[in-house]
């Protein structure tokens, strides 16, 4: 247990910060999910709107610590590509 008020302010802060990174990489994992979702429909318009969309979110979570600079990067390359090859 944390005896020194530093070591109980850091409890406090840590369990604010992992509330707020839990909701940004849900929000993040939603956001792909809606490009999967109209890559697998086959609807390329859709999927390009999302991937816009969800672009900026992933990069969020990078600048904001949550995520890895080259997973992303690799989840957007990925996605993209697969927006580009629908016929």
């Amino acid at each position: 247990m944390a005896n020194s008020p530093q070591a109980r302010k850091r409890i406090r802060t840590a369990e604010r910060r992992t509330s707020i990174n839990r909701a940004r990489r849900s929000r993040v994992r939603t956001f792909i999910k809606k490009v999967e979702a109209a890559i697998a429909a086959g609807d390329k318009d859709a999927a390009a709107e999302a991937f816009k969309n969800a672009q900026p979110e992933m990069q969020r979570g990078v600048t904001k610590g949550v995520f890895h600079k080259n997973m992303v990067s690799r989840k957007l390359s990925r996605l993209s590509s697969r927006i580009k090859s629908m016929g």
